[in-house]
Formats: structure tokens, sequence, C-alpha cells
């Protein structure tokens, strides 16, 4: 007989489900290229601020790359935010995520936004 998941097991296997691994061009610190692992499943829209995937999680609609950071490194600490390093906001992979401080995550946002622009 198969022990039941751990909760730990069971939230990862309901993110994954909900993953596809895309090679969206990005590159590590160390020159490796490292595709993404896009949420496949509901955003946070169109609005501001949209674009963030979400799911249900006892009875709660939150952040999936939030959950996913939780599930697998503990909490976010109060003052830090998960930046996207890849730039791509439906992306949940681990190595693709950071915790900064929200002027860290501004910066890199702005310069993220003038590289596009050239």
């Amino acid at each position: 007989m198969n022990a039941p998941l751990s909760r730990r097991d069971a939230i990862r296997m309901r993110v994954m489900a909900c993953v596809e691994i895309v090679d969206t061009g990005y590159v590590d610190e160390k020159g490796r290229k490292s595709p993404c692992h896009l949420w496949t499943g509901p955003d946070s829209g169109n609005g501001r601020g949209g674009g963030y995937p979400r799911m249900a999680l006892d009875g709660q609609t939150m952040a999936v790359h939030k959950v996913s950071w939780t599930n697998e490194h503990g909490i976010i600490p109060g003052k830090k935010q998960l930046d996207h390093k890849c730039r791509m906001r439906r992306c949940i992979r681990d190595d693709h995520l950071e915790l900064v401080t929200h002027k860290q995550n501004q910066k890199r946002r702005d310069k993220a936004r003038r590289k596009a622009k050239l």
C-alpha cells in the first residue's frame, strides 16, 4: 500500500500539473540557457499588475510563484519580494526567482524596460 502524499508533495504535484517547460531565451548568471517553468492555469488578468499565475489553495486565491517558493523554501520575509530574473511573470521556476527588496525589484524592472526599448 502506498503512503499518502505529504502536504508539501501534494502542493508540488498540483503546481507542476499546470506547468509547461519552455525555452524563452533566458540565460542564467553562468551563461547557460535555462528554460522557464510557465504556469498554464489561471492568472491575475490584464490590468495593472496582471499576468501573474493564480491558484486556489485552502479556499484562498494565491500567486502560484509564491505558493511554490514557500512550499520549497519557507516563508517570504515581510520586507522581501520575489523577483522573476527571467522577466516572465508566469514562470515559477525556483532558480528564476530571487528574494529582493521592493527597491531592487523596481530597479531591475526599470532596467529590463530600458533594455527592451533598445
